[in-house]
């Protein structure tokens, strides 16, 4: 919807008309004020439909016989848009009822409403979404537009700081704006298409893309945002498994490289695109979904049947490495690089996130018996990570990653991020030979990859680094409008730089809540309220000189909270709705109790002694 108005009356005259690409059929008409053209492409016949209601104050309106309508005199002219088609979501046919009711409906409905009426309820709607966090960085915005704040990132630390919130909150909104409970997830570039032909086909690149996307979604307190994917990533599970059955002759679901509306989980024709392991990936965050809320319901009824479905085809394609006994993925391939090998390290990697995550599920669902065979696979698979001869993690089992590769992929370390294999915390070696491979691969890349090692410099809590990173993102990988770009325009990359900025602020992947973890001197005084943390917490940070001087803490549901910071290791002062409460420390952790169940109310508030 959009309204015209002049800065005199009687002065708006044009003529509306909607046009189309010439890739399908065409019938416009117009009757009241308003123009519908309906069609169905050529390509596969899908009907569509689009409406324009002219709605005038004052002037005259006249309906064309070309499907046009032309406003003469107008004081005023509101502009209702709808459209739709007849794609359902339902394999194998995806198809469903002509979309003509439902598109009338609604341009009616909004009619009735009004322009204010209609902007009301779109302010009230996204603003319960987008005011659910707030991140302050020390900035102070200045006057200019974008294009200006982004030529001149690095004069000036306050106007830094602004566009750094600004991008930070830029990425929420994109993800409030494409992707809704009942939308489709958002695409390669969101729903912001304007070609016929789409840089890659608009499609979703599972291989990393899409699951970027999300990646903020839970973190960033947009959970219903989550719906789409999980819905889609259900979807796939029917003509996956027919994929499965006829590629492999195996059980469960496979998804490749790829995929797009209807349901393409077959391999491209192209070696370097070689990736079954895109659905145990998928897979996997629908778990963390569960992790982030505690929700039951949506582990036992969404997220195990399609977790226990890609572990299936799993169980069927592994085979043992005569070499050493281990159980490993065969053909396996790097994602766009490199050999088909037996064991590439992110295949590994994923698949011991999948057996480990769905053992977990299957005992909290019920199913002691899967989560045996779980067990089973785990104790022979390959783990995949490996310290090569110039100490880096290996991308491949051999030893034979190039130091001078830059390749944008940096696959091998999908167990330091978004998996939790590896953490300086745990698996310091480890961690220490990513950052190696990290150096060599470079900070340059495309857009999405900076945003992918922003967090990935934040998983071995180096902030400095990863602030550097999105000062690289915004300085050579951002549009004017702040669009990631690839290029050309790719949306991943402002999903992923949004969700790295969050895990230098807080992580809980691992056993705690790690407050600040990854903080950079640049952001040395700051707040934060409104994070999600894995274990349904809701969190909110207040620090300076880059230290916390207060953490507040929601608890969605009773517990034991574990907190990590270095400030844990002097005593503070814990309130719980105002009342002291008993917290013990231990070395760098503090646990709290968290006794009152979905309490909105509820808060820790931790001051350290003699402290503000």
């Amino acid at each position: 919807m959009g309204r015209l108005s002049a800065s005199a009356p009687g002065r708006l005259s044009f003529k509306a008309e909607i046009s189309t690409p010439a890739n399908r059929t065409r019938s416009a008409t117009a009757a009241d004020g308003r123009v519908t053209v309906k069609g169905a492409l050529a390509s596969n016949g899908m009907r569509y439909e689009t409406q324009l209601q002219v709605v005038n104050r004052g002037g005259s309106r006249t309906d064309g016989a070309d499907g046009s309508v032309t406003v003469t005199g107008a004081d005023e002219v509101v502009l209702i848009l709808g459209a739709g088609t007849d794609y359902a979501a339902k394999y194998p046919m995806y198809r469903g009822d002509d979309p003509h009711a439902k598109v009338t409906a609604r341009v009616d409905r909004a009619v009735r409403q009004r322009y204010d009426g209609l902007l009301k309820r779109h302010q009230a709607d996204y603003r319960g979404l987008f005011d659910r966090m707030r991140v302050e960085l020390g900035g102070v915005m200045p006057a200019v537009p974008t294009d200006e704040l982004l030529a001149s990132y690095g004069a000036a630390p306050q106007a830094d700081r602004a566009l750094e919130q600004l991008y930070y909150q830029f990425g929420r909104c994109l993800l409030i704006s494409s992707s809704r409970p009942g939308s489709l997830p958002a695409n390669l570039q969101g729903v912001w298409n304007v070609h016929e032909a789409p840089p890659w086909q608009a499609d979703y690149h599972v291989n990393i893309n899409l699951q970027m996307n999300y990646w903020p979604a839970e973190m960033t307190n947009l959970g219903e945002t989550f719906e789409p994917f999980a819905r889609y990533v259900d979807g796939l599970r029917e003509p996956g498994q027919v994929t499965a059955r006829q590629m492999y002759g195996a059980d469960g679901f496979v998804a490749h490289h790829a995929s797009n509306i209807f349901g393409h989980t077959g391999a491209w024709d192209h070696p370097a695109y070689f990736f079954p392991e895109s659905g145990a990936w998928l897979v996997g965050q629908l778990y963390d979904h569960y992790r982030f809320t505690r929700d039951r319901s949506f582990l036992k009824k969404t997220a195990y049947p399609v977790m226990k479905d890609a572990a299936r085809f799993w169980l069927d394609f592994l085979q043992t490495d005569p070499r050493d006994g281990k159980l490993v993925a065969i053909p396996s391939r790097s994602p766009e690089l490199g050999p088909s090998v037996a064991g590439a390290s992110m295949s590994q990697e994923i698949l011991w996130q999948l057996f480990t995550e769905v053992g977990a599920a299957a005992l909290l669902t019920g199913d002691p018996a899967f989560a045996a065979k779980a067990n089973k696979v785990l104790k022979k698979l390959d783990p995949g990570h490996r310290i090569g001869k110039w100490g880096q993690l290996q991308e491949w089992k051999e030893d034979l990653d190039d130091p001078d590769e830059t390749h944008r992929h940096v696959s091998h370390l999908y167990a330091l991020h978004p998996g939790h294999q590896i953490s300086p915390r745990t698996t310091p070696e480890f961690a220490q030979a990513a950052k190696v491979s990290l150096n060599a691969r470079t900070d340059a890349g495309t857009g999405w990859s900076k945003a992918w090692k922003i967090n990935f410099w934040a998983r071995p809590l180096d902030g400095d680094r990863a602030h550097k990173l999105l000062g690289d993102q915004l300085r050579t990988s951002t549009l004017p409008n702040l669009w990631d770009t690839h290029p050309p325009f790719q949306i991943d990359g402002n999903f992923g730089a949004t969700a790295g900025m969050t895990e230098m602020l807080l992580q809980s992947h691992l056993d705690a809540l790690d407050l600040l973890p990854a903080l950079p001197a640049a952001w040395a005084d700051g707040s934060v309220d409104g994070l999600r943390a894995r274990g349904a917490y809701t969190v909110g940070l207040t620090w300076k000189g880059g230290k916390p001087s207060e953490v507040r803490l929601r608890a969605d549901k009773a517990g034991l909270a574990t907190l990590r910071h270095d400030m844990f290791r002097m005593p503070v002062r814990v309130y719980q709705n105002g009342r002291p409460v008993a917290a013990v420390r231990h070395g760098d952790k503090l646990l709290i109790p968290t006794k009152i169940r979905c309490e909105l109310s509820h808060r820790a508030r931790m001051n350290t002694v003699g402290g503000g």
